[in-house]
C-alpha cells in the first residue's frame, strides 16, 4: 500500500472515476480533473507525486499543459501520458518535454497498477526545454518523498564527500545522470 498522491487528469468522467477507483483501493490518495483548468489547480496547490495526464482534451491539449507545466520551473513530480488515439510522434514529444511513461487507452489493470508504480519509484530528473533541445537545470538535491529515494539520496551525499571516481549503474530512466549531476557538485 502507498500513500502516494496521484492526480488523473482526464476529460472522460468514466475513465476519470474508474481509474480513481482501481487506484484509491490500492492505497494512494486520487484527485482528478475533468480539463487542465481544474489541473493547473490541482497541480499547483495539491503538488501530487504523480500526474495521469490525458493527451486528447477540449480545452487544451495535455502536451500543451505538459509544456506549460514543463516550462515553469520544470516538472515537480513524474507525469504519465494517456491516449487512446496516440502515435509514435505525440509519445515523443510527451517523452522530450518530460513525461516518464506514454500508455494507450483503453487502460488494463495490470498495465495501470506497473505503469504507476515504476513512475512514482522513477527519480524525476528537472529539465528546462529550450528551441533545440531539453538540457538539465542546475538543482540543489534530486527530489522524491519515498524511502528509497531517501536512503540514495543519503548514499550520493556520502559518496560525494569522497575523493574517488564514481559508476553509477542502472536502468535507462533511473536517474543516473541527475544522481551524478548532484554527487558531482
Amino acid at each position: 500500500m502507498s500513500s502516494a498522491s496521484i492526480l488523473v487528469v482526464d476529460d472522460e468522467q468514466g475513465i476519470r472515476s474508474t481509474i480513481q477507483d482501481i487506484l484509491t483501493d490500492e492505497g494512494y490518495s486520487v484527485e482528478t480533473a475533468a480539463d487542465a483548468r481544474e489541473a493547473r489547480t490541482h497541480y499547483s496547490s495539491d503538488s501530487p507525486d504523480l500526474v495521469l495526464l490525458d493527451i486528447w482534451m477540449p480545452d487544451t491539449d495535455g502536451i500543451s499543459l505538459l509544456k506549460e507545466w514543463a516550462d515553469d520551473n520544470g516538472l515537480n513530480c513524474p507525469v504519465v501520458v494517456m491516449s487512446g488515439h496516440g502515435t509514435v510522434e505525440t509519445a515523443v514529444e510527451a517523452t522530450r518535454l518530460g513525461a516518464v511513461d506514454f500508455i494507450e487507452k483503453p487502460l488494463s489493470l495490470e498495465q495501470l497498477l506497473s505503469t504507476v508504480e515504476s513512475a512514482l519509484n522513477e527519480v524525476p530528473a528537472v529539465v528546462a526545454v529550450t528551441e533545440d533541445a531539453v538540457t538539465p537545470v542546475q538543482f540543489e538535491i534530486p527530489q522524491g518523498k519515498s524511502a528509497v529515494i531517501q536512503s540514495v539520496r543519503k548514499q550520493a551525499r556520502q559518496i560525494a564527500s569522497l575523493q574517488v571516481p564514481v559508476l553509477i549503474t542502472g536502468e535507462p530512466g533511473s536517474g543516473r545522470d541527475l544522481f551524478g549531476y548532484y554527487i558531482h557538485k
